[in-house]
């Protein structure tokens, strides 16, 4: 870049809230002159014809034609700092808050069955929201077999069914299938759901629609795998369903409609637009061009198992989130100059508000032929 454009380029880097910018593993887009390959080419007409708010410059995804940049960092970090290897074993203190957290919800469910309405929506959101969307990353957390050992993995599967029921809806085995492809293949074609479909980077290109897209984040979640990578049912994944529909039904039994209204409510609304939920965003959508994950380091990690040190997660997906931010300490030269996010509500302000960020704003790679998935 020239020097004319510094200036502005460092303005834009405080205006979103990130750090430094300059690490040692960049994710390039490839150059098409070099590489002789053309982007697939998506007209999107009606883009350009939008009248409601601000369209968004950006009409596909960036496709880049490297492969998923964490293999190669963690093999290059393990070289310098083999004593990474120690943080590698499970957090059995992660079964006990897991346990703890179950117990809280159940007595809030006790605690709201005979409130006013309005009461029980109003604690839905404040209160269940916020522990719901941590138990979805205790739940992530687990899914890496955290809790008992990559020796045990139906354990923890069993306990992921565990933390799963006081958030209502089963997911917990569904969601390991498919978060294993999205760290094996970051941002891959057709496998990693993690990415937006080409109608919601179509449709929610205005600001009013982005915020109206992040309010609706849970159903795309939902929806993504069976219209991007539909895979067979598995045993575990009915276990899963009946497990769930049993203690929703126990739930209704015991205390009443509404603390199952206060259950579900919750749920939706904590993977909505609530604080926690930016990091949905802060993770890999690209609000600097060639950096394609992004870690935060505030308070709200507390919350969230640490998922925030997302580029240490994605380098290292079996070190326990607790141990993330030693791993940061003991190879602090890949991770202090990467981009870093301050506040992950500033990320959500930031979406809906910069014009030029939309769904469309993630690396998106090919993948080869052979690529064989479960």
């Amino acid at each position: 870049m020239g020097e004319e454009t510094a200036a502005p380029k460092e303005a834009r880097l405080q205006r979103i809230g990130l750090g430094e910018k300059r690490p040692r593993f960049r994710h390039e887009s490839s150059r098409r002159e070099e590489s002789g390959r053309q982007a697939p080419v998506r007209s999107h007409p009606a883009a350009r014809a939008l009248a409601m708010g601000n369209a968004v410059a950006r009409e596909d995804f960036e496709w880049v034609y490297t492969d998923e940049p964490h293999a190669d960092r963690r093999k290059e970090i393990l070289r310098k700092h083999p004593e990474i290897k120690t943080l590698m074993k499970s957090d059995s203190r992660l079964i006990w808050i897991v346990v703890l957290m179950v117990f809280v919800q159940l007595v809030t469910f006790y605690l709201v069955k005979d409130l006013n309405w309005k009461w029980v929506l109003f604690w839905s959101y404040a209160f269940h929201s916020c522990i719901s969307h941590s138990m979805t990353l205790a739940v992530h957390e687990i899914s890496h077999n955290s809790a008992f050992g990559n020796a045990k993995p139906l354990w923890n599967r069993w306990f992921g069914m565990f933390a799963n029921l006081p958030l209502g809806f089963p997911y917990s085995v569904t969601f390991k299938r498919y978060h294993m492809d999205h760290h094996r293949y970051l941002g891959g074609d057709g496998i990693d759901v993690d990415i937006p479909t080409d109608f919601e980077g179509w449709f929610f290109c205005t600001r009013f629609r982005k915020l109206l897209w992040i309010i609706l984040q849970p159903l795309f979640y939902a929806i993504r795998p069976l219209s991007i990578n539909p895979k067979p049912i598995s045993r575990l994944e009915i276990i899963n369903v009946c497990v769930q529909l049993l203690f929703d039904a126990a739930v209704y039994y015991a205390f009443g409609v509404k603390s199952v209204v206060y259950m579900l409510v919750g749920s939706v609304l904590g993977m909505g637009v609530h604080p926690i939920s930016g990091h949905f965003i802060a993770e890999h959508y690209m609000f600097l061009k060639g950096y394609e994950t992004y870690s935060y380091y505030g308070p709200l990690n507390m919350l969230t198992f640490n998922v925030g040190y997302h580029n240490e997660h994605h380098d290292f997906p079996n070190v326990p989130g607790k141990s993330l931010p030693m791993l940061k300490e003991m190879a602090p030269e890949y991770y202090d100059n990467l981009p870093q996010y301050k506040s992950w509500i500033k990320v959500l302000y930031d979406f809906v508000m910069d014009d030029s960020i939309s769904p469309y704003s993630r690396m998106k790679r090919h993948l080869k032929d052979e690529v064989k998935l479960d």
